[in-house]
């Protein structure tokens, strides 16, 4: 923090964190002392903002900011008292990830340049220290870089013996004592973590150690390091005499040097060195002191980074020892010894300087980097010259510093075909700059980078797959990579949360390009520059000017896009935008969903009128097409930029799409957060409707028709964010059912808005085990009307598997390769997806599983793929599959509100296995960073791949970073019984399972209660009298049905106090609870749900645990009778076809617990307006006015014949038995509904009077089975089984009523 703040430096910063390592004391959040002490659940906890909150709990936070000491220097505080620090910089600090810019536009005022001095070179310091270690003499190094990897150098160093260290200067300058060369075996092994640099110098220095013969030395990395090749290095080793041995993986750490008593042998070394010159360097270092001198030969074609090299070279003559270069490939080295220079400074470092230089050259500013020029020993300082020159920068380079004035924003130029094998780090800076380098043909082709696959991560791919998630397309070659460039308006129109693979040259460089995008970027993993420049985020910020906050990647919004955010007011959201035909119901659909969101509602064609002062038919007569077009454009974007540009649906004409500055200003308000939906239409009923409309000018024929739709499909395509199909006869068995069927699409579009406004997800919650049923009909209607609810039971989404749609006939022998055929499947696969939409809540898992990875769909028709992949997103699928192949990063970016699962399938079991995390670690990688959920497939071969599987996924899985993970086959379905989360099943209605293997949620539970997963549980209901309840027949059948095994009885009782032994149980899973204990039961539960304080009752008691652990078990206090309301108040208003709730009327007969229940249920439901009738009028007027704030009105009326009462459309009876005299004038409006909640007798005098006025009545037992469902669920997590509840419910009421 007080580095962030600039009240102390990186030095400070890193000797004091090495004092507290070495004391074995944390120094960030997620150090491994404090993972080993609370363990990885716990610390999956922790996160940002909860530890905000612990902290605000302090008596001394003062507001938005608390009290910290903060550190001037080593041993001394800022004031001598705690500093008031804002809560938004410490969250910054702490957090994991960074959100970055835009950074605002310079107005040119201020035309003086930023001095920026980057730390030491990486390079040049790593070469000092060793130097300075096998010299003789003391060396004063200045300007030392303090990072991960130099501080891995000195370790290792002094492990060996090789040297001294001390500090001088306050830790400025590090002093060297040399040891001359004279090293010894380290006490364990040399872990170097993913210090490249370090690993390739160190593996050479080891074989001068002069131990006795046997002993050995361990080289070690991280699992990043250890797939990072030393091959080429350990091979001219090993022939010059060395005795090298791999560990693990051959060609790469760990090694194991065995020593022979003496210093490598020297003499002729042949080397290949067209991988890394970090090996010739290697050598280079250590060839003084080998036995005799060395004559070094590079082989094996062109040898990359030869500025290292000369680096290298240089640097050695200036500690005492000449290399001489006989020819381009050969060298050599005399025996000698350093002696070491009595002060070294050294330079800062030339990659990290790119940086700064290139915020200026984005950005338009200026920017000087005071100790890079033209006589530096780098290759890297050459990027302001042969890069940001030609990109369009002003460049003043002397020997000692450089000075880059940026073009305006957004002018810079493609560099076209560029060799970077010079300065191969700074290729990624020179990506980012092109992603926006739209000039110059807009192609950058950067060339000589091969060994940069082979780098912290592959870098190559890295960037493409970062990129892609800005919208920038790009090409991956073997030895390089091609940007296609942008304009910067066109990114992404939501920030990309980008993976940095723990590599600090992807971090820093695509941070630049988030300092010019749009909405900016989230970069996950902040801490990674620590392997170089450790306060790059401060001098970001600080200096640059750059905003910036902190980010949790991993938290409960991880990975997720930055959009608009859902919680703040529906005013205040952009406005949702609907386009489509002339005829397809723009307008309906958008004043229903304007009324259901609370927003305003606006016809653009109306709006026009208005605004010109002439119909469209008189402008167009008048006129004509071109005349309206303008006025059109012209109040369009008056609307969106002005007017309506928030808390408004709007409505727009069907040829709003036509002009091309309305397609822009369509695209601008979808890139600005807005929502713009297209309506997608069944043609034949809008031809039948335009035929009848005689408000707009009509079509010729019913050709043109098509003509014009064919024409604006694609202007359609390309200005909309989301797609929804408006198509009556999906449902309609016939024309008389397609009335009641716009009542589910009204329903539905509703709910497309809630969730492209992320009002409502609807994602699975990950913290329980959870399940996706596998549909494999090639037509989901097969399993309408009745069989798609009884086989999504126990399921928490569906699996619509696209691949399997092409076993439709109309596509199984079909070309896929015809352009027509593609746009006919498209269409069938929205019509599918439409139609389970329309017939399930449940959340969609959208896949298209290939070919390659076990599915149906053509590995060749790729390009389809993609389409649908992206299509799908549009349709608003709440999560799509996707292989980690090319088309994921592309997906990832786009996928607005949808949640990617990024999957990898390995039908053969070969290359995934468990227990050999190089592979599986490496693809869980990939599927993190362009996913927020990973699923890893492999095949068992033996029934040990299920344990290694589940180790694996203890090793990788939390609610946080959640991972699918099984085995494919009869041998693997262990896997699927231990499966975190997610886990894809089958069930008996389903003619054959989507995968090998497959088995049902029902034999899962069971399994898992075998095997002691699933511990039974005891659930009851309290209450007297009770023995007449169906609710043990109801939940038994569920618990029967799913397979769990747990019971369900009666516990009647006069108090609640006799029931403190039962919810104490551990064994308690959760109760009913219905008179005379809804009151009094609240004591006994630790918290409420809102419902239930507002409704002041409890029928529902929900047992919680208050960590991931399972402990501080939490006693829940809810009311589902509101729920079961609700639920049967909207099937019976689709069924009836009854007026929407935000606009009907609305009664509520009674004014006790239920009466209350009832109110919170409309409100619930959007009602606004309410009457309230009681026999004794003063509860009625009593209830009124605590539930008044709720409705625009609520009126307490003294009988049901008061004239002034609306006239209802709802109904709900809330008195149990009555013998209430129900007046006819009641039932004046037609479609109505009327509920009763008595469900003894069947036939109350409210519903008796509804039915003979041709109303629809909804019995009171319905809504104890609705309630009863919403019960089960929030004890189990799972979807209900509703139809074995409700069969077994009217089983026994049947028989008695």
């Amino acid at each position: 923090i007080a580095r962030r703040m600039g009240h102390i430096g990186e030095v400070g910063v890193a000797r004091l964190a090495r004092c507290l390592r070495a004391y074995g004391l944390p120094t960030s959040m997620d150090d491994p002392a404090v993972r080993k002490l609370v363990g990885d659940q716990r610390m999956a906890e922790l996160r940002p903002r909860r530890l905000m909150d612990i902290m605000g709990l302090d008596k001394k936070t003062v507001g938005s900011q608390k009290r910290i000491v903060v550190l001037k220097g080593l041993g001394k505080t800022l004031e001598m008292q705690p500093t008031n620090v804002d809560d938004a910089l410490i969250n910054e600090v702490v957090s994991d990830g960074v959100l970055v810019g835009p950074v605002p536009e310079s107005n040119g005022d201020d035309d003086a340049a930023v001095v920026v001095v980057p730390p030491g070179s990486k390079s040049i310091s790593n070469r000092a220290l060793q130097l300075a270690a096998l010299g003789t003499g003391e060396c004063r190094i200045r300007n030392l870089l303090h990072s991960d990897d130099t501080q891995v150098m000195q370790a290792a160093l002094q492990a060996m013996g090789g040297c001294a260290f001390s500090w001088e200067d306050d830790g400025d300058t590090l002093v060297v004592v040399g040891g001359g060369g004279r090293l010894h075996v380290p006490e364990g092994e040399l872990y170097l973590g993913n210090a490249g640099t370090a690993a390739r110098f160190l593996t050479t220095t080891v074989n001068l150690i002069d131990a006795s013969d046997g002993a050995t030395t361990v080289l070690t990395g991280n699992a990043r390091m250890k797939l990072r090749p030393s091959g080429p290095l350990v091979e001219a080793l090993r022939a010059n005499g060395c005795t090298v041995d791999y560990c693990e993986r051959e060609g790469s750490l760990p090694l194991r040097v065995t020593h022979a008593g003496k210093r490598f042998p020297g003499g002729r070394i042949e080397l290949a060195a067209s991988v890394s010159s970090q090996y010739v360097s290697s050598i280079l270092l250590c060839a003084p002191y080998a036995q005799a001198p060395v004559h070094l030969v590079l082989v094996g074609g062109k040898v990359i980074s030869q500025p290292y090299i000369d680096m290298t070279i240089a640097m050695m003559a200036q500690f005492g020892c000449h290399v001489k270069r006989v020819s381009e490939n050969e060298y050599v080295i005399p025996s000698g010894a350093y002696v070491n220079p009595a002060e070294y400074v050294v330079e800062s470092d030339a990659s990290s300087a790119t940086y700064p230089l290139a915020y200026a050259a984005i950005t338009g500013t200026r920017c000087t980097v005071p100790n890079i020029g033209s006589a530096s020993l780098q290759g890297d300082a050459r990027f302001a010259v042969d890069v940001l020159r030609p990109m369009g920068c002003v460049v003043e380079q002397t020997a000692t510093s450089t000075t880059v004035c940026g073009p305006k924003r957004g002018t810079l130029r493609a560099l076209g075909d560029i060799d970077m094998e010079p300065m191969t780090d700074a290729f990624l800076t020179a990506a980012a700059l092109a992603a926006v380098a739209p000039a110059n043909d807009g192609t950058t082709r950067i060339r000589g980078i091969a060994n940069q696959h082979v780098k912290e991560c592959d870098r190559i791919a890295a960037m493409c797959d970062e990129l892609a998630k800005f919208g920038v397309k790009t090409e991956n070659h073997a030895d390089g990579i091609d940007v296609h460039g942008m304009e910067i308006g066109a990114l992404a129109g939501m920030a990309p949360s980008v993976h940095c693979y723990d590599d600090h040259r992807v971090a820093m460089s695509l941070s630049i390009l988030a300092c010019v995008a749009p909405y900016g970027a989230e970069l996950r993993e902040r801490r990674c520059v620590g392997k170089t420049w450790p306060q790059w985020w401060d001098v970001l910020a600080r200096d640059l000017g750059a905003p910036t906050a902190g980010s949790d990647p991993h938290g409960s919004e991880s990975g997720k896009p930055q959009a608009h955010s859902a919680g703040a007011a529906a005013s205040a959201s952009p406005s949702v935008v609907i386009i489509g035909m002339r005829g397809v119901g723009k307008t309906a659909l958008g004043t229903a969903a304007a009324q259901a969101l609370g927003l305003g509602f606006l016809d653009m064609d109306g709006y026009l009128e208005t605004e010109v002062g002439q119909t469209i038919p008189e402008i167009v007569n008048g006129s004509g097409w071109a005349a309206f077009r303008d006025h059109e454009s012209r109040l369009l974007i008056q609307a969106l930029g002005k007017d309506y540009a928030v808390g408004h649906v709007i409505a727009c004409g069907g040829g709003v799409v036509e002009s091309e500055e309305n397609r822009a200003e369509l695209k601008r308000h979808a890139a600005s957060g807005g929502i713009v939906v297209c309506l997608t239409p069944n043609m034949q009923h809008v031809a039948e409707y335009l035929n009848k409309d005689q408000t707009r000018p009509a079509y010729a024929a019913a050709s043109d028709i098509d003509d014009v739709y064919a024409r604006r499909l694609p202007l359609y395509a390309e200005c909309c964010s989301y797609e929804y199909l408006v198509d009556k006869k999906l449902l309609a068995a016939n024309t008389e059912d397609e009335a009641g069927s716009w009542a589910i699409i009204e329903r539905d579009f509703i709910r497309l808005l809630r969730f492209a406004t992320a009002r409502d997800l609807n994602r699975v919650d990950l913290a329980h085990p959870s399940f996706f049923v596998s549909l494999t009909a090639p037509d989901v209607r097969d399993y309408l009307p009745n069989s798609l609810s009884q086989l999504t039971a126990g399921a928490n989404a569906i699996e619509l598997r696209t691949d399997l749609l092409l076993a439709a006939p109309a596509f199984a022998a079909a070309d896929l390769a015809d352009a027509g055929v593609q746009d006919a499947f498209v269409h069938y696969v929205h019509r599918q997806f439409t139609v389970l939409r329309h017939s399930s809540s449940l959340p969609v898992v959208f896949t298209v599983r290939t070919a390659p990875q076990g599915g149906a769909f053509p590995a060749s028709a790729d390009g389809l793929r993609v389409r649908l992949l992206h299509s799908a997103v549009k349709w608003g699928a709440e999560y799509v599959d996707v292989e980690v192949d090319g088309a994921a990063p592309g997906v990832y970016a786009a996928r607005q509100q949808s949640l990617v699962i990024a999957s990898y399938h390995d039908v053969s079991g070969e290359r995934l296995r468990w227990d050999e995390d190089e592979f599986a670690g490496e693809m869980l990688a990939r599927a993190r960073s362009c996913g927020d959920i990973a699923k890893l497939i492999s095949v068992a071969r033996t029934w040990d791949d299920n344990l290694a599987c589940q180790r694996f996924v203890q090793r990788n899985h939390s609610v946080d970073a959640p991972l699918i993970a099984l085995n494919m086959g009869y041998a693997g379905q262990l896997s699927r019984v231990l499966c975190p989360c997610l886990t894809p099943v089958t069930h008996p209605l389903l003619t054959s399972a989507a995968a090998p293997g497959q088995i049902s949620v029902r034999q899962i539970n069971e399994a898992r209660a075998l095997a002691g997963l699933l511990p039974p549980k005891r659930f009851a209901l309290f209450g007297t009298p009770i023995q007449q309840s169906p609710s043990p027949a109801m939940h038994n059948a569920a618990f029967a049905a799913l397979g769990l095994p747990h019971t369900y009885s009666l516990r009647e009782t006069q108090t609640v106090d006799e029931l403190r032994s039962f919810l104490d149980d551990p064994s308690f899973g959760g109760a009913s609870v219905t008179i005379p204990h809804k009151q009094t039961i609240i004591p006994l539960v630790d918290k409420l749900t809102p419902a239930a304080k507002r409704i002041g009752a409890v029928n529902t008691v929900i047992p919680t645990t208050a960590d991931a652990q399972g402990k501080n078990r939490v006693l829940v206090g809810d009311n589902t009778d509101y729920l079961g309301i609700v639920g049967c108040l909207k099937d019976a208003q689709l069924a009836s076809q009854a007026e929407s709730f935000a606009t009907a009327h609305a009664l509520v007969i009674g004014a006790g617990g239920t009466a209350r229940a009832a109110l919170y249920a409309l409100h619930t439901l959007g009602v606004r307006h309410v009457s309230l009738f009681n026999r004794t009028a003063a509860r009625a007027e009593l209830l009124a006015l605590q539930f008044e704030d709720l409705f625009e009105s609520l009126q307490a009326v003294k009988s049901l014949r008061d004239d002034s009462m609306p006239r209802p459309t709802y109904i709900v009876g809330t008195i149990p038995g009555s013998d209430l005299e129900v007046p006819d004038e009641l039932f004046a409006v037609a479609n109505g509904v009327a509920l009763d909640m008595a469900y003894k007798p069947r036939w109350t005098p409210l519903l008796e009077a509804a039915q003979w006025r041709k109303w629809k009545v909804v019995h009171g037992v319905a809504v104890l089975v609705e309630q009863g469902v919403h019960q089960l669920e929030l004890w189990t997590h799972a979807t209900a089984p509703v139809k074995i509840m409700a069969d077994a419910v009217y089983a026994k009421y049947d028989a008695e009523f």
